[in-house]
Formats: C-alpha cells, sequence, structure tokens
C-alpha cells in the first residue's frame, strides 16, 4: 500500500492580537482569504493526499467554503478547542478511522509556505520521523531578565527559529498528543511536545518569506513578498481583418450594427472580437484563435464570437492569467460606429467578464485608401493586459 500523507491546517486561533472582527484566517491577502493561501500551498503539493482544516466552530461554515473552493483532494473542516494543543489533537483524532503515514501540520497565518518548504519537511519526516521547518538566526540573539537588563549575548550559530509545517509519522505525533492531552502539557509548538516526551526531531528547510501574519503590519508584508513572487503582467497584441459582403450580418465588439454589408467569415465573423481573443492568447502563450477554432471544424460554423470570446477567458484562467484591460481600434470606412461605442463596449466587458471600465473602443477610417478605405473590408486591432490571477 502507498504511503499517505496528509496536511493539519490549524485555523482556530480568534486572532486577538491582530485587531480585526473576523479571526486573521479570514483576512483577505491580495483579495483572498488568509486561509486560502495554505490551502492551495497543501491542496496542489503533489505529495499530500488529504486536508483537514481545524477552524472555530462558529467560523466552521466558511472554512468549509473555502474549502469547497479552493480543493480538489479530500477535505474535512474539524472544530477547534480552547487551546492550540487541543485543536490540533480534534484534528488528528479525525484522522483516526484512516490513519494517514505522516501528517503535515501547518499554522494557517502562515500564507506563504512554498513548495519547497513542504517537499523538504516530509524529506525529512521519512527519514527521522519527525521535521520542524526553521531559519537560522541572523540577528545577534540576547538575553535578558524581567527588567530588561541583557544578562548574555547567545550563540547565534545554534539558534533557530521555528516555523511550521512541522512534520510527523502520524502515530508518533498522535500518541505523543494522547499523552500531552492526560498529562495537561503546555506547549507552543508540536515539536516541543516531542522534545518534552524524549523523541528526536530534526531540522527542515524554512524560509524567511515563510512568515506567520500576527499583527496587521505584518499582512502588509505578506501583500508586498506575494507582489514580488507573482509573474508580470503581460502583453498581447491582436489583429483581424474580414471582407464586407452582401447577404451578411455585421457583428462587431459582439453587437450587430446596421448596414448594408457584413462581414464574411466562418463564424460571425466578429474582427473585434477575434482581435481580443488572438491578443489575450498570445500575451498566455496559448497559439492563436485559428488553432482553438479552426474554419474546417463545423462546430464553429456561424458561431457567436462572444460565446469564443468566453472560452478563450477560461482558458486563460486555467493558465493563471485573467484579463486586466484591453483597447481596441477599428478600421472602417463605414458605417459610423460611434453611435455603438458604448453597446460594444458593455457587450465585450460581459464576454470577458470584466467591469465595462476596462474595456476601451475606438474607431478610424482609412482615409480612402486600400481595401479598408474602399469600403471592401473591416480590420481591428486589440492590445490587451494580462494579469496573474493571484493579483
Amino acid at each position: 500500500m502507498s504511503e499517505r500523507v496528509a496536511a493539519l491546517i490549524v485555523a482556530a486561533g480568534s486572532g486577538t492580537r491582530f485587531g480585526c472582527a473576523l479571526p486573521k484566517v479570514f483576512a483577505p491577502l491580495s483579495g483572498r482569504p488568509l486561509l486560502c493561501w495554505s490551502l492551495r500551498a497543501f491542496g496542489t503539493h503533489p505529495e499530500v493526499d488529504e486536508v483537514v482544516v481545524v477552524a472555530a466552530t462558529e467560523y466552521a461554515a466558511q472554512a468549509r467554503s473555502l474549502c469547497e473552493a479552493e480543493l480538489s483532494v479530500p477535505w474535512q473542516v474539524v472544530e477547534g478547542g480552547s487551546e492550540r494543543r487541543v485543536s490540533v489533537y480534534n484534528g488528528l483524532a479525525a484522522l483516526q478511522s484512516n490513519p494517514p503515514d505522516i501528517v503535515a501540520i501547518h499554522d494557517g497565518a502562515r500564507p506563504l509556505v512554498s513548495s519547497e518548504v513542504i517537499s523538504d519537511s516530509l524529506r525529512v519526516c521519512r527519514d527521522h520521523g519527525a521535521a520542524l521547518a526553521a531559519v537560522g538566526a541572523v540577528d545577534t540573539v540576547k538575553q535578558a531578565d524581567p527588567n530588561g537588563l541583557v544578562t548574555a549575548t547567545l550563540d547565534r550559530s545554534n539558534i533557530f527559529l521555528a516555523q511550521t509545517p512541522q512534520t510527523f509519522s502520524y502515530r508518533l505525533i498522535f500518541d505523543a498528543h494522547e499523552r500531552a492531552a492526560r498529562e495537561q502539557c503546555e506547549v507552543t509548538d508540536d515539536a516541543m511536545l516531542l522534545e518534552r516526551f524524549g523523541s528526536p526531531v530534526h531540522l527542515s528547510r524554512g524560509e524567511s518569506h515563510n512568515l506567520k501574519i500576527t499583527m496587521p503590519e505584518d499582512l502588509k508584508l505578506a501583500e508586498w513578498l506575494l507582489q514580488g513572487q507573482n509573474p508580470a503582467p503581460r502583453v498581447g497584441h491582436g489583429y483581424d481583418l474580414h471582407r464586407l459582403v452582401e447577404g451578411r450580418r455585421l457583428v462587431l465588439g459582439g453587437i450587430e450594427i446596421p448596414h448594408t454589408k457584413g462581414l464574411l467569415g466562418h463564424s460571425d465573423a466578429d474582427a473585434a472580437l477575434h482581435a481580443i481573443c488572438d491578443a489575450i492568447l498570445g500575451a498566455c502563450a496559448l497559439g492563436d484563435i485559428g488553432r482553438h477554432f479552426p474554419d474546417t471544424d463545423a462546430a464553429y460554423k456561424d458561431a457567436d464570437s462572444r460565446e469564443l470570446t468566453r472560452q478563450v477567458v477560461a482558458l486563460a484562467r486555467e493558465a493563471g492569467w485573467r484579463v486586466g484591460n484591453v483597447d481596441v481600434t477599428i478600421m472602417a470606412q463605414e458605417p459610423k460606429l460611434a453611435p455603438h461605442n458604448a453597446a460594444m463596449r458593455e457587450a465585450t466587458a460581459a464576454a470577458l467578464n470584466v467591469p465595462v471600465e476596462q474595456v476601451s473602443f475606438k474607431a478610424t477610417t482609412n482615409e480612402g485608401l486600400d481595401s479598408i478605405g474602399r469600403g471592401e473590408a473591416i480590420a481591428a486591432h486589440a492590445f490587451i493586459v494580462m494579469l496573474p490571477i493571484s493579483t
């Protein structure tokens, strides 16, 4: 039977020092609750098979809602206790019916834990049975008495700052928590239990940005660090041109525009939306519109380009990108497009699932020059900014 790994995310604290009405794990970080970042880190890790979240009783429903939205692995939400040790024990006990081999215990207020830190914690646990993510002290460490008088300077080469995850053989840590419950031990983390009961704990890789959110200023630092981890925005350009012919509807920007001629194409030939689609696909390095919706496929005969645009936006989201803003220039000798500008913006914004303020349309003529100037064709240029979904 293959090894099973569970992640236990502790999110039952009240966060009184954080100074907000909700527990801090529900405070927003880059537009998403703090807890979501830990859920994503463990839920997408290739070695994690199950996630248990321990939440305060009155916020268990909110935690379940976040798990449902974020996790594709099996999960459960367990109600916490009056102190951290009790909350962790409740989470471990919830795994008893189908116990994992390894459990990684993580503080839900550490949103920036990396996949590398999780992997190394699992590796050290497999080798030694207990792993503690930690970083070495970089500042000079002083010891002082209760009055603030410095009594010693410690050797910082032997000083490490504990983080999470703290990863253990499930049976080892569950037995330690059962003993701690009987003896009413006071501890500040799970590794401390094993230290107290004589079981060895080994250090695994920690990272300086795996910080714990305790005060509001910590959230600002996390926001800054998170922005530094995100890829830069991407810019895409799209261009499309269609011939004007009689007997076709003229569709531009997702709306039908009265005219004596329409654009010739396999779909509805909306040159503006086609240019936008190519701009999105180009920014995301996903090819072009012809690759995804070939004109040899009968499924796209007379297709509504708004639906094609929605599909392209979905492809971009799967690749981790969302639409920032789009700027379109339509080149047409006629008809006049200014009266239809607002309607084109609204229809296009709906297809892109963005506010209308993020969509711009401009129109120009070619002063009677070339096929566009002669009224034989209409073309469109689109420029788009794509943003990482986490921003």
